[in-house]
């Protein structure tokens, strides 16, 4: 009996004149995530036909998985020469099945009872069958896995903007992936491209067409995996090595951005930070603008390094690299509500009041601004109704915010990270870029808080 439940699978064997066995494996979580865990019994059989790789730390976690039951040979003609382990030399009378019947080259297996159950909640694999079948002449495209695509127009990390993005892929920037019976859409870009007017960053972001006021209120959500952010920055700018996932950037009078929800990863680290930063919406000139940051799960932004490559320790508490999370803004008569989920993480709500500062006053300003955006003179205050009655819109994808900027001209924005001249096939060679995969994600009207 092969049982498996939350993740765990037991294996019950029983024979009349036998002692029953019983296994427990978790599929969730590998053993073998490190070359040092490997057992001994895997070094003297297969490393000496040179596997001898390690599992990944989630194991199967989200594989699409189906049983299989019946007889599936093991002996076969191969020549054991080319593999000790699967070649097994086995006669085969050149194919002839009824002369390998006829001398015992075959395999005969009995079922006098058997059963399947599978949970009303699983997933059929139907669609993984579908996806993989002429899989390489088929095209998936994003607009497919998420429907919202005609609500957005996108600017792309070569400078390419597009209103329409049904029926459209990149495969260097915007296109979608298969994971075992999921299919994801990728959002690429690189450390240096062409950047939008406003911006020294690339994206490959979707821009809403929809505006709104705070008042009106607008909800986005995402379910996302962050596979890649740049290998290179400098450890003292708080932007370095972070991507922005998802935003509400203002439409009119400074262009602030109320939400910029950041993932970020040390070089050399496991597990990453994910934080959210709000933007006031200053009084009066902009230059003197800065962001709050609330840390999520790790740091918030303004934990940086003392040197270019001395970085600070891990957190304990943070996000790795292709970890699966879900946020969730909504925006409901001016009071944003912000929800993040991670399976095995904490949820974490905020809520903030976009149409009345609590930042009017000098006194206002919090300490992590005064360390941060202060030195590099970036000390304002909001005006008092904050962003009431400004046209917003949501944004959603990959906004990587390493480039290739002098850390001497802004000690917070400036990356000083290796662009390649701004050659992209170079930076996505060399691993200074950003990559976030979404499996769902929505849009809409703002809705009461639960």
């Amino acid at each position: 009996m092969v049982d498996v439940k939350d993740g765990m699978m037991h294996l019950t064997f029983k024979s009349p004149g036998h002692e029953t066995k019983t296994f427990t494996k978790n599929l969730l979580k590998s053993e073998y995530a490190k070359a040092t865990d490997m057992p001994e019994q895997v070094r003297n059989l297969f490393v000496p036909i040179g596997q001898d790789g390690v599992e990944r730390p989630q194991a199967y976690t989200e594989d699409g998985l189906f049983f299989k039951l019946g007889s599936y040979n093991q002996t076969n003609g191969k020549d054991p020469a080319v593999n000790r382990v699967w070649c097994s030399g086995a006669e085969t009378h050149d194919g002839d099945v009824q002369k390998q019947y006829a001398d015992g080259n075959y395999a005969e297996v009995w079922f006098k009872d058997a059963e399947i159950v599978i949970s009303d909640k699983s997933i059929s694999n139907q669609g993984y069958f579908a996806a993989n079948d002429g899989l390489a002449s088929k095209t998936v495209y994003p607009h497919e896995i998420i429907p919202f695509m005609d609500k957005f127009k996108m600017l792309m990390g070569d400078g390419t903007n597009l209103e329409d993005l049904t029926k459209f892929e990149n495969k260097d920037f915007f296109y979608t992936v298969i994971d075992g019976t999921r299919h994801w859409v990728v959002y690429k870009t690189p450390n240096s491209g062409v950047t939008s007017k406003n911006s020294s960053n690339t994206r490959t972001e979707l821009h809403e067409k929809r505006e709104w006021k705070p008042e009106e209120g607008g909800k986005l959500t995402g379910t996302c995996r962050v596979m890649q952010v740049s290998v290179s920055g400098d450890a003292r700018v708080a932007a370095s090595y972070s991507t922005v996932i998802g935003q509400i950037h203002s439409g009119e009078g400074h262009e602030n951005e109320p939400i910029k929800i950041f993932y970020k990863k040390f070089p050399g680290h496991e597990k990453g930070s994910v934080f959210w930063n709000y933007e006031i919406n200053t009084e009066g000139s902009n230059d003197k603008r800065w962001d709050y940051s609330y840390p999520v799960w790790g740091y918030d932004m303004s934990v940086i390094g003392t040197s270019k490559d001395d970085f600070p320790a891990e957190p304990k508490d943070g996000i790795a690299l292709g970890e699966e999370f879900s946020y969730e803004i909504n925006v409901y008569k001016g009071i944003m509500y912000v929800t993040f989920m991670s399976e095995g993480h904490p949820t974490k709500t905020f809520t903030k009041n976009l149409i009345k500062s609590e930042y009017v006053n000098r006194e206002d300003i919090p300490d992590q601004v005064m360390k941060i955006f202060a030195p590099i003179g970036q000390d304002g205050t909001e005006q008092a109704v904050a962003y009431k009655n400004e046209l917003n819109y949501f944004k959603q994808g990959a906004y990587n915010q390493t480039n290739g900027k002098s850390p001497e001209k802004n000690m917070v924005w400036c990356a000083g990270a290796e662009t390649y001249g701004g050659d992209i096939a170079k930076q996505y060679a060399n691993g200074c870029y950003t990559e976030v995969w979404f499996r769902e994600a929505t849009v809409g009207p703002g809705t009461p808080p639960k």
